[in-house]
């Protein structure tokens, strides 16, 4: 939607107002009606009555934030997509891949597989639907530094024979998949539809967050639309940055709007978002798995699912589906090899 025209049409936004708002990731009618009056007021520097007013007129614009019958929502559910991790019995595990329009949070101690998880999802995104993928491309904001081409050169190697053929015959590529320059190009193209930002600290990881939105409504309308976000991790920056209690509240009110970003571009563009999060030892412990994620509870109700990757022997890895509305709690195996993600 083109931004300054159509939010102009809003009571009280004028031109200088609506290139205030554009600016800010507030172009269209949908991303207005689902802010806040406050934060509204502060990002384009008008009064508070004046932003409720924006805020309800964009909202009976966009005809949002009214009551709906459950059937209107099981419709919209059947919107969703589901996105798998390639392999099997983790789809299972979690009904079938990893949803859209929520946030689902992978954490585990260090070298559990985390990042290899969020490289194989961005490759798998981009698949057609019959093996597995959503047919789009891939955000990756990147706080730890650790993406790498490499792995997704790998992974797209990895990747079984039939889909590899779907794949470059849907992008036009033409020749046998043994061929070098073809399977170059092929891979080549895979990282072109991966979108990568490193973030510098956490308010920087923020503004990523906020941009993420504007590259998903760029692609919204395109061949190739925003249908997986991943932040790896959410909490390193924050979690270094905010230390002691005294700081804890600080911590968590930001973490919370953060969450809320990614949410909130999760049902505006059907996109699948996935944070990888750390652990940290409870000493507490006396039974079972001393470690638990960081975050607290803000992390825990917001997160749509929590899934716990623990290390097992040599490359097998433990999934464990540990909170999720609608599926009940349990394991997987899988492995972490050189070409992915793949069954146990």
């Amino acid at each position: 939607m083109s931004a300054d025209a159509n939010l102009e049409e809003l009571p009280g936004v004028g031109p200088a107002t609506a290139e205030k708002l554009h600016d800010a990731g507030f172009d269209s009618y949908q991303s207005l009606a689902v802010a806040s009056p406050g934060e509204l007021s502060n990002t384009a520097d008008v009064g508070e009555s004046t932003a409720a007013d924006i805020v309800q007129a964009a909202r009976e614009a966009a005809d949002v934030g009214g009551f709906e019958t459950g059937s209107d929502v099981l419709e919209r559910r059947e919107q969703i997509g589901k996105l798998s991790w390639g392999v099997p019995e983790v789809d299972e595990l979690l009904g079938g891949g990893v949803e859209t329009q929520s946030i689902t949070e992978v954490y585990g101690e260090f070298g559990a597989g985390k990042s290899q998880v969020t490289h194989q999802l961005a490759v798998t995104v981009q698949l057609p639907e019959e093996h597995g993928g959503l047919e789009g491309s891939a955000i990756f904001v990147d706080s730890e530094d650790t993406f790498r081409p490499g792995r997704i050169d790998d992974m797209v190697r990895g990747l079984p024979d039939e889909a590899l053929e779907a794949t470059k015959e849907a992008r036009g590529i033409e020749g046998p998949l043994d061929d070098d320059d073809v399977m170059t190009e092929l891979i080549q193209d895979f990282l072109d539809h991966i979108h990568v930002a490193k973030a510098f600290n956490s308010n920087h990881q923020i503004l990523l967050a906020e941009k993420a939105k504007e590259v998903a409504s760029e692609h919204e309308d395109s061949e190739w639309p925003v249908r997986m976000l991943a932040v790896d991790s959410l909490t390193a920056h924050f979690r270094a940055e905010y230390v002691g209690r005294g700081e804890l509240a600080d911590r968590q009110q930001k973490l919370n709007k953060h969450l809320h970003d990614l949410l909130r571009m999760g049902d505006l563009y059907n996109t699948a978002v996935v944070v990888t999060n750390q652990v940290q030892s409870n000493p507490d412990a006396f039974f079972g798995d001393p470690t638990k994620p960081i975050g607290g509870n803000i992390l825990g109700h917001t997160s749509t699912f929590r899934i716990y990757l623990r290390k097992s022997k040599g490359d097998k890895r433990i999934v464990r589906l540990v909170d999720a509305p609608n599926l009940a709690d349990g394991e997987a195996v899988m492995r972490v090899e050189g070409r992915g993600l793949k069954p146990e």
